[in-house]
């Protein structure tokens, strides 16, 4: 049963307080319908006895009170779910903004779903191939795993987001495999650079896509990721899909957060942030995963630019303890020209040893990795002496190390934003930059291997 009020007591902002409200519920959708008839939506922030705090969805300009109606639908925000999402760019509010129909509302799902229970989980084993050497071959996606990707201000977030939309595939398997991509708080020109990358290169027709601009309101920037985590869970544990979740921006969600939480006058945590901020976070990185019984699978990648470059700042910090790992974007690489600007050596996929290997990429995917990794080390730590004794003060190995940690970052990191590589094409490219080191160094890798793939030398 719908109820109708017409007690608006004030608006403050994007807050509206109505009185005399009887049996409302926390989260509970509302309209407000104007004089002339205009719509406009809530939803149910605080419940106090029979006052009601909500937030408006839209902006509060030309509200009469006395004379506006408010109506409680008796339901949280829902989407309406089905395989038709596929191909469809809808705003933040779940409604379609390329043109086409209505989504049919045959299935609505509330969109604050609940996170995954830790005894229905399925351990994350099998690889994602996303065609970027620098995630494939040294921090391994895996599926059901959340990894996400730490940028800066003016990184080239965005163009690693839409190759790896394009390119991600489940290795092996003839199975579907969805994308399902949030873009929080993005500019106009960003959206639009997402929308004709997707359809120029046909990616769209496996995607969809929820677009929130800065220009729409905060409260549209909080429920943008839910709307794309109820639709993967539709594709994923009732189509038996595998999904990849893209997020971008979290920076832009928080600052959302922090806004409504502001206008609320709660008493605030780190940086203003709410206190809550963490376990607003965890509700949403842990709806991805493997189900037991379910064939399908969610994997998350959320990307969030890092204010001031700031690993500690409360954002990055605290998704990096609910999430498995971080690809880190590096600002000095960036300034050299090479793209994707993957910091290797702080980068880190928890899980990246358990969806590698004979079955799911290679056999001497291990040892490779290990020995790039540790060859890329030494080689950086050979240029940094270099930088103050001079190369003549290097030892002759010292010097190879440096020589493979600039062809490295050459030709293994820089691989722009259109090449697609196979696992067989990074682990390939890997043996070429190793055979640069004597065979004796490649101690991380056991002996036959070596014979068999070593081109050194």
């Amino acid at each position: 049963m719908i109820r109708e009020y017409k007690t608006i007591e004030e608006v403050a902002g994007p807050l509206m307080l109505i009185k005399q409200v009887d049996g409302v519920k926390y989260d509970e959708l509302g309209e407000i319908e104007l004089p002339s008839g205009e719509i406009r939506r809530c939803r149910v922030l605080e419940v106090n006895g029979r006052n009601v705090l909500v937030q408006l969805f839209d902006s509060a300009a030309g509200l009469n009170l006395a004379q506006s109606r408010v109506r409680f639908m008796g339901h949280g925000v829902e989407l309406p779910v089905s395989e038709h999402m596929l191909g469809r760019v809808m705003n933040g509010l779940g409604e379609p903004i390329d043109g086409g129909a209505p989504l049919p509302r045959d299935c609505c799902r509330d969109i604050n779903g609940t996170p995954m229970n830790p005894a229905a989980r399925h351990y994350p084993s099998e690889f994602i191939e996303t065609g970027v050497s620098t995630i494939d071959g040294l921090n391994t996606l895996v599926r059901g795993q959340k990894l996400p990707i730490f940028s800066g201000s003016g990184l080239p977030h965005a163009q690693l987001a839409a190759q790896i939309a394009r390119q991600a595939k489940v290795r092996g398997t003839d199975e579907k495999f969805a994308v399902v991509f949030a873009a929080v708080g993005i500019t106009f020109e960003e959206a639009d650079f997402f929308i004709s990358d997707f359809k120029k290169t046909g990616a769209i027709d496996r995607t969809v896509l929820f677009i929130n601009l800065a220009s729409d309101p905060a409260i549209e920037r909080i429920t943008t990721p839910r709307m794309a985590l109820t639709a993967a869970e539709h594709l994923a544990f009732d189509c038996d899909m595998h999904v990849l979740v893209i997020m971008t921006d979290i920076t832009n969600y928080a600052e959302a957060l922090r806004e409504v939480s502001a206008a609320r006058k709660e008493v605030p945590g780190r940086r203003g942030y709410p206190g809550y901020l963490y376990t607003d976070l965890a509700t949403m990185y842990e709806r991805a995963g493997r189900k037991a019984g379910s064939n399908g699978s969610i994997t998350m990648i959320p990307i969030l630019s890092m204010p001031e470059d700031d690993k500690t700042h409360p954002i990055p910090d605290l998704t990096g303890y609910i999430t498995e790992g971080q690809i880190i974007l590096s600002r000095e690489l960036y300034r050299k020209g090479f793209l994707p600007p993957v910091d290797l050596l702080p980068s880190l996929s928890r899980l990246k040893d358990k969806g590698i290997g004979v079955g799911k990429t290679r056999e001497d995917h291990a040892g490779t990795m290990n020995q790039l990794f540790a060859g890329y080390a030494r080689g950086k730590e050979a240029k940094e002496l270099m930088v103050v004794l001079g190369e003549a003060a290097l030892s002759p190995i010292d010097r190879l190390y440096a020589k493979f940690a600039d062809a490295f970052e050459a030709e293994y990191v820089n691989q722009g934003f259109t090449e697609r590589r196979t696992i067989e094409e990074t682990l390939d490219l890997g043996w070429k930059l190793l055979s640069i080191l004597p065979r004796t160094e490649l101690k991380r890798i056991k002996p036959e291997l070596v014979d068999k793939y070593y081109k050194g030398e």
